[in-house]
């Protein structure tokens, strides 16, 4: 781990316990703290959003991106990491050093399509790719072999939206934007590819394209720099487009933008990022980006009332959490000094844990005093250490206490218990690593609360 990751990770336990105490209802932004996250890209299904993000490496400077990663989520709050679903490696074809920009996912014909800018040898700009998934959850798998759109200038952020008659539509670009009709197929297009003569108003990148009560929305990231978010709205999907205003106006913190938006469980959510954990270790600039997440209304005609620049509250809770089921250690409203890692044995497993550090999980509902014990999946190669148990605050009340001891390598894992007492209803529950050692104290596989009997 980087001299620079554990600078990073000490101011951010810092900044970390003001907004402890400022949002106890709210997710916190950003919503993911373990890994640089950029261009959202939400999905609703099944009751679930899925969150498909780029990745912005610890060590850039300038865009350095491999992979896609995704989140998942049932109440906007508790953010579970799915690790790496695709990468440049999945297009072997492609340029493998750099260059996974923004991407989109869309389910249809009971399978999952990702659509991803890469670049391809020789050339300096990207192409649009498209991998396919049986699952939502990936493995995501080359679908042609070939770019979907070939190699021109500005073919980046793509947006799919399959529209009730269902014909789909690929949109793109920056700075024009372009789109295409995809067959159903959802690998291949009919027809020519059409640049828009109605680009919206500030338009530069960064299209989402999509329809909410008959009506099609176009927002995208607006003015150069910083980015903004403007939207358009027309009656037909292929435009004309009427700019409509701002969901959120360009602000000096963050050079960049990029809106994903989704309607989940009765309320409207609008996701970008911001350059909030970059700055936390360092005054420099660098492409180190962090999704963040923010609620919005429509009016009676369809127009959206503008938001303010990304709140450090984040949104509401959507319902609760339930500790009687298996939780991964890596579902994380906010964290501190500890990162995630993706394994073929386990899949994602929370890591680099050391004295003091914690996880924050949001509106835990422990029911009337049910619970009796609590398990978790472990494994380490050092002295071990102890899960401390507390509710509300990382120095509140004490439940319970779970020592790890080695357990013979960092792979070798074992599930262990310890008795729990004093955890009735609704409380944000915080995981607590404490441990004697100044290093690595243990990994951390997943958890779960038992009732009595």
């Amino acid at each position: 781990m980087t001299k620079y990751w554990f600078r990073f990770r000490r101011l951010l336990a810092f900044s970390a316990i003001w907004f402890c105490a400022a949002a106890p209802s709210h997710a916190q932004n950003p919503i993911v703290q373990t890994n640089f996250t950029a261009d959202p890209a939400p999905l609703v299904y099944n009751g679930t959003v899925y969150l498909y993000t780029s990745h912005d490496e610890d060590d850039a400077t300038g865009f350095k991106m491999l992979n896609w990663r995704l989140y998942t989520s049932t109440d906007m709050v508790n953010w579970t990491d799915h690790g790496a679903v695709a990468s440049l490696a999945t297009f072997p074809w492609a340029v493998q050093s750099n260059d996974a920009w923004a991407p989109q996912v869309v389910p249809r014909n009971g399978k999952f399509y990702l659509y991803v800018p890469i670049s391809v040898p020789g050339w300096p700009k990207n192409v649009i790719a498209v991998a396919i998934s049986d699952s939502p959850f990936g493995p995501f798998k080359d679908a042609l072999g070939h770019p979907l759109i070939e190699k021109a200038t500005g073919n980046i952020d793509p947006t799919v939206f399959v529209d009730d008659d269902g014909q789909a539509y690929l949109y793109w670009g920056n700075p024009n934007l372009w789109y295409v009709k995809l067959n159903r197929d959802m690998i291949s297009y009919s027809g020519d590819i059409v640049q828009i003569d109605s680009k919206p108003q500030n338009y530069q990148e960064g299209p989402w394209f999509y329809k909410r009560n008959g009506r099609y929305y176009m927002a995208y990231a607006s003015h150069c720099c910083p980015e903004g978010i403007g939207y358009a709205m027309s009656s037909h999907p292929t435009g004309p487009w009427e700019y409509k205003g701002m969901i959120m106006s360009p602000d000096k913190r963050s050079s960049g933008n990029h809106p994903g938006i989704i309607d989940f469980k009765g309320a409207s959510y609008v996701f970008g990022f911001n350059y909030t954990l970059n700055f936390a270790a360092t005054e420099t600039h660098r492409e180190r980006r962090s999704v963040t997440v923010s609620k919005f209304t429509y009016n009676a005609d369809g127009t959206i009332t503008e938001v303010p620049w990304w709140n450090p509250e984040g949104v509401p809770q959507v319902g609760t959490l339930n500790p009687f089921t298996r939780v991964e250690a890596e579902t994380i409203a906010w964290e501190s000094g500890v990162r995630t890692a993706q394994s073929d044995q386990i899949g994602v497993y929370v890591t680099g844990i050391a004295n003091g550090s914690y996880i924050r999980v949001r509106g835990v509902d422990f029911g009337n005093n049910q619970a009796s014990s609590f398990s978790a999946r472990v494994a380490s190669g050092s002295q071990g250490g102890t899960i401390e148990l507390h509710l509300d605050n990382s120095d509140g009340p004490v439940i319970g206490s779970l020592a790890v001891l080695n357990t013979g390598g960092w792979f070798a894992w074992k599930t262990l218990s310890a008795p729990v007492s004093g955890a009735a209803g609704v409380h944000d529950l915080y995981l607590v690593f404490k441990g004697a050692s100044t290093g690595q104290l243990l990994n951390f596989d997943y958890w779960k609360f038992n009732r009595q009997r």
